[in-house]
C-alpha cells in the first residue's frame, strides 16, 4: 500500500472532524444567542386622562294627572309647547329637540282588574329630549328648571327626566396620544429593571395595546371623562 493511499482517508477523516468542531462551535453559539434572545422583561405602561364630554343627551319628563282624559292631553299639549319654548331661549335648535309621544295610564284599565276606588283615574307624562354638542349651556339651563314649576309644569318625580347624561365621542382622536404615552411609561419601568439587573434593555418582543375605559371622574362631575388605557409590552434583555 502507497503512502498516498494512506495519506487520503486520513485528511479525510481530519477533514470531517475539523467540520464536525466547527458545526458544534455554531451551534453551541446559536443556542447561546437564542437563549440570550430568550430573555426579557414584560411591563405594564398606564395612560389616564380627563377630557370634557362633547354629547349631551338631556331627557326632560313632565306628567300631568286627572280623571278627565281629554284635559290630561290638552295639559301636556300646553306643557309640550312651554319645555319646548324653555330649551328654544336656552339657545337649543328644533333640529337638537326630540319631542317623544304621550303616555297616558289608565289605573281603572289595569288588566289585573284595576282598582276599585281611584282620585285620580288618569296619569299621563310626556319626555322632550335634547341632544347636543352645547355642553356647557346644559349645565348652566338645568338649574332654571324652576321656571317651568312656576308655570305649573309637574317635572317627573324622583329627578327621573332631569339627569342628563354626558358622553365622549372623540376617542380615536386621541388613541394614538394615549398609546404613545402608555408605551413611554412602559419603556421607563422596563429601563429601570434593566439596570437593575445589570442587563441592556433591546427590543420590543410582543406589545398588548390593552383596552380603553371611559368613566365619569366622580359622581359629582359626569361631564368631565376620565379615559384610561394599559399597554403591556416585553423587550428583550442583553447582557
Amino acid at each position: 500500500m502507497t503512502d498516498r493511499s494512506l495519506k487520503a482517508p486520513a485528511i479525510l477523516g481530519l477533514s470531517l472532524a475539523l467540520g464536525m468542531l466547527g458545526a458544534a462551535f455554531l451551534l453551541g453559539k446559536a443556542l447561546i444567542q437564542w437563549k440570550s434572545l430568550d430573555r426579557a422583561v414584560s411591563v405594564k405602561g398606564l395612560s389616564e386622562k380627563e377630557f370634557k364630554a362633547d354629547i349631551v343627551i338631556w331627557p326632560l319628563t313632565f306628567t300631568a294627572a286627572g280623571n278627565d282624559l281629554a284635559s290630561i292631553y290638552e295639559t301636556l299639549e300646553r306643557d309640550s309647547r312651554e319645555v319646548v319654548g324653555f330649551f328654544r331661549s336656552a339657545g337649543y335648535s328644533d333640529s337638537e329637540l326630540t319631542v317623544s309621544p304621550p303616555s297616558i295610564h289608565d289605573k281603572l284599565a289595569n288588566r289585573y282588574g284595576g282598582e276599585s276606588k281611584v282620585d285620580l283615574r288618569y296619569t299621563g307624562s310626556q319626555t322632550i329630549t335634547v341632544y347636543s354638542e352645547n355642553v356647557d349651556g346644559v349645565r348652566s339651563n338645568a338649574g332654571k328648571l324652576m321656571d317651568l314649576g312656576k308655570k305649573g309644569i309637574t317635572i317627573g318625580g324622583d329627578e327621573y327626566g332631569r339627569q342628563a347624561q354626558y358622553l365622549f365621542t372623540k376617542l380615536n382622536e386621541i388613541k394614538p396620544m394615549m398609546i404613545e404615552d402608555a408605551t413611554r411609561n412602559a419603556r421607563e419601568a422596563a429601563t429601570k429593571f434593566s439596570k437593575d439587573s445589570g442587563s441592556e434593555l433591546g427590543k420590543i418582543k410582543t406589545a398588548d395595546q390593552g383596552q380603553f375605559s371611559i368613566s365619569d371622574r366622580d359622581q359629582n362631575t359626569p361631564y368631565i371623562k376620565k379615559i384610561r388605557v394599559v399597554s403591556t409590552i416585553q423587550y428583550y434583555l442583553t447582557d
